[in-house]
């Protein structure tokens, strides 16, 4: 009797629902005595579901002005743009295209105004990057982090070392939350960026995004940003620019964000 082979490539395509009717029987009849590979699969479909909330709104965008004057018969309804959207979101690290829409805000945190993103171009790029990073790595069931918290000593000293900068994870356990990890990712510039993920006991999952190369920008005040259900709130201080990306309500989000503002300053530099 012939076993039933099963690659990694069907599971993506069964996943993506691309498998005949036939095959996707085979394949649900191999995990249904799997559990850990039925648990990726559900795994994969939430990281879906979280990069279609990030990125589905591009595709009711205008044509950039640049664009449709290079190119006046294009529109947003063109296939081609649409395809263009699609490649934005398998190829997230090249996510140039994709905006976070920012309101202006009249709230106070930490003293500072919170303004509108769309003021500085390097700003909504740094969020950008901050909840698009959020919405890849935290629906991942298996690896969500690349160094766990039970190694913090380990992800600290490496972190620090590839950035060049002290990395100490922000606690927030008298907040409900737990750290996770943290992982190391490409900035807009190509320098190194960390990543701390914490959890709390319903699932909810934060991540902070600490870049060091913000040196250039000079404005400091907290901003806010939404794009589809990812808040973001972040700032600037000094070469370093924070982000606090959550699914969770902005008011629930700003606090946090305190929180944090206040554990980074209370260091010594």
């Amino acid at each position: 009797m012939n076993q039933l082979v099963v690659t990694e490539a069907d599971l993506h395509a069964y996943v993506d629902g691309l498998l005949s009717d036939a095959r996707s029987e085979e394949v649900a009849a191999y995990l249904a005595v799997r559990p850990e590979e039925m648990a990726r699969i559900h795994a994969y479909r939430e990281q879906n579901e979280g990069l279609r909330a990030l990125f589905n709104p591009v595709l009711d965008e205008s044509v950039p002005p640049r664009l449709a004057a290079a190119d006046p018969a294009s529109a947003s309804s063109s296939p081609y743009w649409r395809l263009a959207a699609g490649l934005l979101i398998a190829i997230v690290s090249g996510a140039g295209g994709w905006m976070l829409h920012a309101s202006v805000q009249t709230g106070m945190l930490a003293g500072s105004v919170i303004k509108n993103a769309d003021s500085n171009i390097a700003l909504a790029g740094f969020a950008r990057q901050a909840a698009i990073a959020h919405g890849v790595y935290t629906p991942d069931v298996r690896r969500p982090v690349e160094i766990g918290a039970d190694q913090e000593e380990q992800l600290v000293a490496w972190l620090s070392k590839r950035t060049g900068a002290d990395m100490h994870p922000p606690k927030l356990g008298k907040l409900g939350y737990e750290l996770v990890g943290g992982r190391l990712l490409p900035g807009d510039s190509g320098s190194p960026v960390a990543q701390f993920m914490y959890q709390e006991a319903g699932g909810q999952r934060l991540t902070l995004y600490v870049s060091t190369d913000q040196a250039q920008n000079s404005d400091t005040g907290f901003r806010f940003a939404q794009q589809g259900t990812v808040n973001v709130f972040y700032w600037i201080e000094g070469k370093f620019g924070y982000a606090l990306s959550g699914g969770v309500s902005k008011g629930e989000l700003a606090r946090i964000a305190h929180a944090v503002y206040d554990q980074l300053e209370s260091r010594p530099q």
